[in-house]
């Protein structure tokens, strides 16, 4: 039987009247994936998918979100040979006071600028997912080749 990980990332994003977005990103202090991402982690046992994506967000932003919109997946087997899902969400349904947190400072940016910023592994085509209404996978392939589907 295949062991499973469950995680989850959410892209919270604000449309100006000017047609801009503004997204909410995280510099993320973690070693093993540093860099601009957007907030998330892992599911809890017993936790529904959404439930943990609102928690998450909360303790990570302090900014409490709602009309989380399922957008796509990220998955790759890890070394112990287990399959590590992402669940990737957007929404643009918040409130709260934006606060950082131990895992990164937190911060808006114009979603146009997004390649000014020095992005996580992969993070630049993770964001194709969220944004695309074409795909809804990003997987890794054998020997680590990408694949957006």
């Amino acid at each position: 039987m295949e062991q499973a990980v469950f995680t989850n990332m959410c892209m919270i994003y604000d449309d100006n009247s000017d047609g801009t977005r503004k997204i909410l990103v995280q510099d993320r202090l973690n070693k093993n994936w540093p860099g601009i991402t957007f907030p998330g982690g892992h599911v809890e046992k017993d936790e529904s998918f959404v439930e943990s994506t609102i928690r998450e967000i909360k303790e990570e932003t302090g900014l409490t979100v709602s009309n989380l919109k399922l957008c796509g997946i990220k998955q790759f087997q890890t070394l112990d040979d287990a399959r590590y899902v992402v669940l990737l969400y957007k929404t643009n349904c918040f409130e709260g006071e934006l606060k950082s947190s131990d895992e990164g400072k937190v911060f808006w940016i114009k979603a146009e600028e997004i390649d000014n910023y020095p992005l996580a592994n992969d993070f630049r085509q993770m964001y194709e997912v969220f944004i695309s209404e074409d795909m809804s996978e990003f997987y890794y392939h054998k020997n680590w080749n990408i694949r957006l589907l």
